[in-house]
């Protein structure tokens, strides 16, 4: 007979099955809506089997060197695979984070049961984690920004769980590792195990020690809690937590752990940022080329016409220039630099490149700044010329105050001028550049503005001749400061430097470097009437006989003129076209012949090329080639080059710019090099611009140097010469390049290709007198 309890007890059992029953039913809709997507976000097949396409483009140089990425702000990500990974660094995460994790599905049911006790039964902080590195990675690419409501939040391990099951399906063990290592953001910008490596220790993922595995291990716990830049302790007790957990897997002996784990973090820092590094102003004028868009021309405004004629040439002739809108990917879009993982080979040799750098650094930091600060002084003007009227100077203040963020963000914000006048002439705290690091002072921003124009820019190239690789690029004194690129967005007066291109259509035209002429001044009737004479030239050698060789190496503005008089401003004109000088608004008229063009420096550098290649131009060539993030070469790169002059014609433009160097205006280069060398140095007028382009059978390096503003500038010859401000630089750099001749594969001992028979002055009477010709030559 039952009882009353017997039918209590029967009831409950009764109820315990439909409610497990029940809870059965839920979790089997419940992951049934899950693998659907009815719930969460649950990530396609195609989704799955591609889990990380966003990838950070590589730049690398042509000796092996990352010299830097192009990402989105939190995906500076490349990828590294299982293979480049250090052993350690395997231990490492797995003993720390699942140690089961070779022998489940995506979800440790022993991990998670301990989990559920511990932490909902029991209480306790250290119950451990119950998710395995596969639900971790699962979390990373698909679960961080779905768990938008109550009802996600609630469901937010059980995707984790589906998910982890899926990529468990589609992935090996090792792939799944390598993918949450690639993915993993280690604070600091250093998205990813590559970049973190070297953020945090100067090294590839391949070479981390124990001690080094550890701690970025340690720090997928939580990056922004561990790190080591701020909380140093803490993050090296999480590191000896992983250290321990090694030990306890059998990874580390006891000796061993003890050793590591009673030593300091040791970081060799380098902060991921695209204004630090090497070539910074190489690879945003990288960017900018691969990232173009075909010109229209209605997007170009009056003043930027020369710019839509250069980029309507370079889009039409140039291959790399637009190359990720002109070329498509895989699923037919164009490519983008910051996510398709492209590897971009360049020219730039990571070690010329250092040595550019620091020729710049050290001449500007060590010489030329100091003593520009020094001579301009505390005049009411500085550091413009004393020349300068006050409302000249009043009129480049003002416009510098408008051209800066500051006031265009007030004008934004409809802020009255007299409101932001009133702002930059106030004095507050501030931090202002210099060469020994950022300097905090009280200042107004106009005297900021002012300060910062008191810092000489500069701009320098080195390409080789023959391939038209280009070694080295250096835009400015300091990316982070000084941004306008003044190797190939800037155009400066190019003065004297232009003369070896006058010579060169003067050989052409039947000239010979050992023709003599009379060096006094020329008299020159333009096509308009007017007469045109050269400025003074100094008194050597007045009223005498000099050879045109004696001309080019002393740079003398007579023998130019002379020269120009024999000769038509329209034929130099087409030859500076084929030196490859666009700029449109260049004029036929006889002062040409002196430089008054505004000419770059990547211009200038490349027209030498010309006379190491026997009257052939090279152009820069910026990049090797180009591959996608499987390593397939998707387009490769060769120089492109045309005719200038005659092969005996580079002889004898040889013969005269060797002269310029080894006894003319360039002779302070030979403190720096004694190896076959040319070259020609330039001064614009009051001292604005200063250049130097020199070559060597190997090299053609060229450098400018000068004030933002042409009002900037010394006020005498003394320092203001190209051979005190631009030749030291090159001087330094080709003194450092070839003192590594042996890595770097240059030699000192290299000759120019001169045929050893080749008479410059044969067939021209050595010792006899050119008519110099009056106002009615022209």
């Amino acid at each position: 007979m039952k009882t009353i309890s017997d039918g209590l007890a029967s009831k409950v059992i009764k109820w315990l099955w439909v409610a497990f029953a029940a809870f059965v039913l839920f979790v089997f809709v419940a992951f049934l809506a899950i693998s659907k997507g009815w719930i969460g976000n649950m990530p396609s097949v195609e989704e799955l089997e591609n889990p990380i396409d966003k990838f950070a483009t590589q730049v690398i140089s042509s000796d092996g060197e990352l010299l830097g990425t192009y990402s989105y702000s939190r995906e500076n990500r490349v990828w590294v695979d299982y293979d480049e990974l250090s052993p350690e660094l395997v231990k490492a995460l797995v003993a720390t984070e699942d140690v089961r994790f070779l022998k489940h599905s995506g979800i440790d049911l022993k991990a998670l049961f301990r989990a559920i006790v511990k932490r909902l039964l029991l209480r306790q902080d250290s119950a451990g984690g119950g998710s395995t590195i596969t639900q971790q990675l699962a979390k990373l690419l698909y679960t961080e920004h779905v768990a938008s409501n109550s009802l996600h939040r609630m469901f937010q391990k059980p995707i984790e769980w589906v998910i982890a099951v899926r990529i468990e399906r589609y992935y090996t063990k090792e792939e799944i590792l390598t993918m949450y290592l690639n993915k993993y953001d280690f604070g600091n910008n250093a998205v990813g195990i590559y970049t973190a490596s070297n953020t945090y220790f100067g090294k590839e993922p391949k070479d981390l020690d124990t001690a080094e595995a550890a701690m970025l291990v340690g720090m997928c716990k939580n990056s922004s809690l561990y790190n080591p830049l701020r909380r140093a302790e803490l993050t090296r007790n999480r590191r000896n937590v992983v250290l321990s957990q090694m030990r306890r897997e059998g990874c580390l002996s006891d000796a061993e752990f003890d050793s590591i784990s009673a030593t300091d973090i040791v970081l060799d820092f380098h902060r991921v940022d695209h204004k630090l590094g090497l070539a910074t102003y190489f690879r945003e004028y990288l960017r900018g080329v691969l990232t173009a868009k075909e010109p229209v021309k209605k997007n170009y405004r009056g003043w930027q016409m020369q710019e839509y004629y250069e980029d309507s040439l370079d889009w039409a002739e140039d291959p790399l220039y637009g190359w990720c809108n002109k070329n498509r990917n895989s699923e037919g879009r164009p490519y983008n630099i910051y996510s398709d993982g492209l590897k971009i080979y360049v020219t730039i040799d990571s070690r010329m490149q250092q040595y550019a750098e620091d020729a710049v650094d050290e001449h500007l930091r060590n010489y030329l700044q100091p003593t520009f600060f020094k001579v301009k002084g505390n005049a009411s003007k500085a550091p413009f010329s004393n020349k300068l009227s006050n409302a000249e100077y009043d009129a480049i203040m003002m416009r510098a105050v408008t051209q800066s963020d500051r006031y265009r963000s007030m004008r934004a914000d409809s802020i009255s001028e007299e409101e932001i006048m009133k702002v930059f002439n106030t004095p507050r705290e501030m931090s202002v550049f210099s060469y020994e690091g950022d300097r905090d002072t009280i200042m107004s921003p106009m005297d900021s503005l002012r300060y910062l124009k008191f810092f000489l820019r500069t701009g320098f190239m080195s390409m080789e001749p023959q391939t038209g690789y280009v070694r080295a690029y250096v835009g400015g004194p300091d990316y982070r400061q000084f941004q306008y690129d003044m190797v190939t967005k800037g155009r400066r007066q190019v003065g004297s430097t232009i003369k070896p291109f006058l010579y060169s259509l003067a050989m052409e035209s039947g000239f010979s470097p050992c023709d003599q002429t009379f060096n006094q001044t020329q008299t020159i009737l333009t096509e308009d009437g007017k007469i045109w004479r050269p400025r003074d030239d100094g008194k050597d050698m007045i009223g005498q006989l000099v050879t045109l060789k004696w001309g080019l190496s002393r740079s003398n503005n007579n023998i130019s003129a002379f020269l120009m008089s024999k000769l038509s401003p329209y034929e130099f004109l087409n030859i500076l076209r084929e030196f490859g000088l666009r700029n449109k608004q260049i004029d036929p008229v006889p002062s040409l012949c002196l430089g008054p063009c505004d000419v770059s420096v990547a211009e200038m550098v490349s027209a030498y090329t010309s006379f190491v290649n026997k009257g052939v131009r090279t152009r820069p060539l910026f990049v090797a080639r180009i591959e996608d993030s499987e390593g397939n070469v998707l387009e490769s790169f060769t120089a492109r080059s045309n005719e200038v002059f005659s092969e005996e014609t580079s002889y004898k433009m040889i013969d005269m710019m060797r002269a310029v160097v080894s006894e003319g205006t360039a002779l302070r280069f030979r403190n720096y090099f004694r190896g076959d060398a040319a070259g020609k140095t330039g001064t614009t007028n009051n001292h604005s611009d200063a250049w130097f382009i020199c070559y060597t059978p190997e090299l053609v390096t060229g450098c400018w140097v000068g004030g933002e503003d042409r009002d900037i500038h010394f006020d005498s010859m003394q320092f203001g010469q190209g051979s005190r401000m631009a030749l030291p630089i090159c001087g330094i750099y080709m003194q450092k390049v070839y003192a590594d001749s042996l890595n770097l594969g240059y030699s000192p001992n290299m000759r120019f290709d001169v045929p050893e028979d080749f008479d410059p002055c044969e067939g021209q009477p050595v010792s006899g007198v050119l008519e110099n010709y009056s106002l009615d030559s022209f």
